[in-house]
């Protein structure tokens, strides 16, 4: 029970973390953008140029996994659009409804491709999980120097804009979500249906144990993703103050 308990917990912290940071170092790309060009349309543009590779791979996946599943596919767009809400769309790929279990997947799979690939790069590439691991363990005066060396590694430049711009634009939007309430809601009335019947014990016995490993192993794609934000957010930070101070002129969210 413990361990199941422990995955809840990091995982629940590292997509917090990590959603509070996505968001955060969005406005200040955007703002840095906005503040050089005074265009809001060109400041769109290159924001969307930057995340360019994240939001072909979320598409693209889209459109994959609707092709696998049979369900017809429409138009496919990599353009950025702004929403009627103010919101910025940067593509999408039209998909026919069906069912509410391929919805869900046709919309989960931007989480998979980006969740595995995120994985790949922080573990081979960036050697991560060993300083996961110092975390976990409380093993600060260790994961410092660890950090300090993650840089060094051949062609981090490019390896660590991959991983950004993909970690950063793999979460499912609200249209992709739309599936997920209805199942989410089926798993919960079995679960309780479960519990009534007195068959907790034999899930912590029998289901426990390979869930585990699946919390733990989405709390670390979305620690490394967390980890790339908070490495880029400092110095994008530092840009904006600066544009700012020199410009005298400042961004406001509405």
């Amino acid at each position: 029970m413990l361990p199941l308990l422990t995955g809840l917990g990091w995982l629940a912290a590292s997509l917090l973390l990590f959603l509070i940071a996505q968001r955060w170092l969005h406005r200040e790309i955007h703002s840095v953008f906005l503040l050089i060009t005074r265009r809001p349309g060109l400041s769109v543009g290159l924001f969307s140029l930057v995340f360019f590779p994240g939001v072909l791979l979320h598409e693209t996946s889209h459109f994959v996994m609707a092709r696998i599943l049979g369900v017809r596919t429409g138009r496919f767009s990599l353009l950025p659009q702004v929403m009627a809400n103010g919101q910025v769309r940067l593509g999408y790929v039209e998909t026919a409804r069906a069912d509410v279990f391929r919805d869900a997947l046709i919309g989960t799979a931007p989480l998979i491709t980006g969740g595995l690939v995120t994985a790949y790069l922080g573990i081979a590439q960036f050697h991560l999980a060993p300083i996961f691991n110092l975390v976990s363990q409380g093993a600060w005066d260790l994961v410092w120097p660890a950090l300090a060396a993650v840089p060094r590694q051949p062609d981090f430049a490019l390896w660590f804009y991959l991983a950004f711009t993909i970690s950063s634009t793999m979460l499912p939007s609200s249209s992709d979500r739309r599936a997920w309430l209805p199942i989410f809601v089926g798993l919960g009335a079995l679960l309780v249906l479960a519990l009534v019947a007195g068959a907790g014990e034999w899930m912590l016995l029998h289901l426990a144990p390979g869930l585990t490993p699946a919390l733990n192993a989405l709390a670390m794609v979305f620690g490394i993703s967390l980890v790339l934000h908070m490495a880029l957010g400092l110095p994008v930070g530092l840009i904006r103050a600066l544009i700012s101070k020199i410009t005298g002129l400042q961004v406001v969210s509405s």
